[in-house]
């Protein structure tokens, strides 16, 4: 199978989800890295293309310069990986999308919510797809959940709890923290700390894989740090359409956390349990009936994006090229003229996210009131 040709904007030197996209977009050798804008300093620009071994004159000191020369060449990128900072998503989608070049986006989808309505149209105006890396979609056993859900194993939604805690900033962070440091700096990650960078994966997670809709939110967010401009935990109440009700914590100040995200369903029938950290086995307790527990490959039907048998974990990087391997398999399609069936987060998925960060920030400022989305 032809490789996809494949560009990066961000991911340079320093950077931690840049090479998460690089592995991810390799693991299932279904793209190939051809050209780069990598940094925002041309001199780490240059440095950063020259790691990865990309040509020179494919090495760009910024993403405008790519797009059009990308754009012009016979043999330039399919794709364009995007993995900046939040405020910088909107201008490079933007140039990609504008050029008929595919793009996959980094969540959240951008830093306001004025960006993301725009970027939604210049997205639907566009012949290129948008795939957002919500990338905990990708396990198997989340895709296994989302189908359980929808063969009525549960019944009726009534409660969805999802919690996001991490603990990395429960103190000041260390200013060469280059991680730390855009994200808990409005200009560059919005208006939500922990809600934008966790709760959106929280929040994505729950409605893919129940397919409810929300309608109002109550949110009550902190900043527990001294100093901190954006909020590092929130509490947030959920009423759905339909009525079903949910609650939503995320931290980034909670020791003993490293990366929990943890998702509980219940409805009339039944519910399930899962838990990130042990992501190859979840809890099924169909109502007044023993619990099962459901192994990634032992489910029928979790064999989805499975690449190596039982027994042998998988988890965060083979979640993320199940994204990436969707993205390759509508790439493909689309050359064709064809539509792909494949399953990915799209830019509704991602104007979903910011939605959901603004209607929390506006209802903590307003003393948690409940707001409508």
């Amino acid at each position: 199978m032809t490789r996809i040709r494949l560009g990066m904007v961000g991911g340079g030197r320093g950077a931690f989800i840049g090479a998460v996209h690089r592995y991810a977009a390799r693991l299932d050798d279904r793209f190939e890295l051809v050209a780069g804008a990598l940094s925002s300093t041309p001199e780490k620009a240059l440095a950063s293309g020259q790691d990865l071994g990309l040509a020179e004159d494919r090495i760009y000191a910024d993403f405008e310069a790519m797009a059009e020369a990308e754009a012009a060449r016979d043999d330039g990128i399919q794709a364009v990986a995007i993995v900046t900072p939040n405020h910088m998503h909107a201008s490079a989608a933007k140039a990609f999308l504008q050029r008929g070049i595919h793009v996959i986006c980094d969540k959240p989808l951008t830093a306001t919510l004025e960006e993301a309505h725009a970027l939604v149209k210049v997205a639907e105006a566009s012949d290129a797809l948008f795939v957002l890396t919500h990338n905990y979609t990708g396990y198997p056993l989340m895709r296994h959940a989302r189908q359980m859900v929808a063969d009525d194993k549960l019944g009726t939604i009534r409660v969805v709890q999802v919690e996001y805690a991490q603990d990395w900033l429960t103190t000041d962070a260390d200013p060469d923290n280059k991680q730390a440091d855009w994200r808990t700096d409005p200009a560059r990650s919005g208006a939500g700390g922990s809600t934008g960078d966790i709760g959106t994966h929280a929040y994505n997670l729950a409605c893919f894989v129940t397919g409810l809709t929300l309608d109002s939110l109550a949110a009550d967010l902190q900043s527990f740090v001294p100093g901190r401009r954006v909020d590092d935990n929130g509490h947030v109440l959920l009423r759905f359409q339909g009525g079903a009700r949910g609650m939503l914590w995320c931290s980034q100040v909670a020791p003993g956390n490293e990366n929990r995200l943890t998702l509980r369903i219940y409805g009339d029938k039944g519910g399930l349990s899962w838990g990130q950290e042990n992501p190859n086995v979840m809890e099924y307790t169909p109502f007044g009936a023993p619990t099962q527990i459901l192994t990634r490959n032992g489910a029928s039907g979790a064999s989805d994006g499975v690449r190596i048998p039982a027994g042998h974990p998988e988890g965060y990087l083979e979640g993320f090229a199940n994204i990436y391997s969707a993205a390759a398999d509508a790439i493909a399609a689309h050359a064709k003229g064809e539509t792909s069936a494949a399953l990915y987060p799209t830019v509704q998925d991602g104007l979903a996210g910011v939605v959901f960060v603004d209607a929390c920030v506006r209802s903590s400022a307003s003393n948690a009131a409940w707001v409508t989305v």
